[in-house]
């Protein structure tokens, strides 16, 4: 036993040596061909990632813009768009928008160079006008109070929700879901205007706000009939005429009850 136990490394003898084994994917990214494996690899990273980054920015740019395009305006522009949303029987130009190409693509002049070009400096401003008004009416009355201007706040959000909703869903249903979301919001936001001079003639001589109102009803309607036609509707794909026709005047008659509701300055939500 104890010969075994005292097994070991004797002296003067050498030491065994331990071979190594090969390892197949020691070399892969270190050898000669591993310059090779890296470029590749790097040239397909950037293509996947580059190509995910355009994917991303293309639809960003084509559903929703530039933010910034919708301020390009001046006096002159504020002007005759505002003639063109509250006298729209009055606009004897053409309500197509005007086209340039930028970078290679079709794009759009800003509403500076375009009256036909939606911008959201109006819109933004009458629905703050609104509420304005809206506030002074019912100080008018001695119904204000600042639980009774934040009702109406919502409520013109809500009204105006509701008007997006209808345009982009008469789009989707006209074959056409690939205008920029902002484009809509600022159409829709134009009915404030409109609404605007109406609570206004109300808070004036009350009687007026009777005949303003189905004014602003009317030309409201018409607006975004043509706009929808002629602007919007160009990238609709659908050849079914007829049911054109029924949904666009769907959106003119829609324009009544959601002006009558959004006119009626009162701390209740439906009356």
């Amino acid at each position: 036993m104890e010969m075994y136990n005292n097994m070991g490394p004797q002296p003067g003898m050498p030491m065994p040596q331990a071979v190594p084994q090969p390892n197949p994917f020691g070399n892969a990214f270190s050898g000669p061909g591993s310059g090779l494996i890296r470029s590749g690899l790097g040239a397909y990273g950037e293509k996947i990632f580059g190509s995910s980054s355009e994917y991303v920015q293309s639809n960003i740019t084509r559903y929703f813009s530039d933010p910034q395009y919708y301020f390009q305006v001046n006096d002159q522009y504020v002007r005759n768009k505002l003639k063109v949303v509250l006298l729209p029987f009055l606009h004897r130009g053409h309500w197509t928008r005007i086209s340039e190409p930028v970078g290679g693509r079709l794009s759009y002049k800003p509403p500076i160079y375009d009256i036909n070009a939606p911008d959201l400096y109006i819109p933004l401003m009458a629905f703050g006008t609104y509420v304005v008004l809206a506030g002074l009416s019912l100080g008018l009355y001695g119904k204000f109070s600042p639980e009774a201007l934040n009702w109406l706040f919502v409520k013109g959000m809500v009204g105006w929700f509701l008007q997006v909703m209808l345009l982009k869903i008469t789009l989707l249903s006209l074959g056409s879901g690939e205008a920029p979301l902002l484009d809509i919001v600022a159409y829709a936001g134009y009915t404030f205007t409109g609404l605007c001079l109406a609570v206004l003639g109300k808070i004036i001589w009350g009687y007026s706000y009777y005949a303003l109102l189905p004014w602003t009803c009317l030309c409201s309607g018409v607006f975004l009939v043509k706009t929808m036609k002629r602007v919007l509707y160009a990238e609709a794909r659908s050849s079914d005429s007829s049911r054109h026709h029924y949904l666009l005047i769907f959106v003119a008659l829609a324009q009544f009850p959601l002006l009558i509701w959004l006119g009626n300055i009162s701390v209740n939500w439906l009356f």
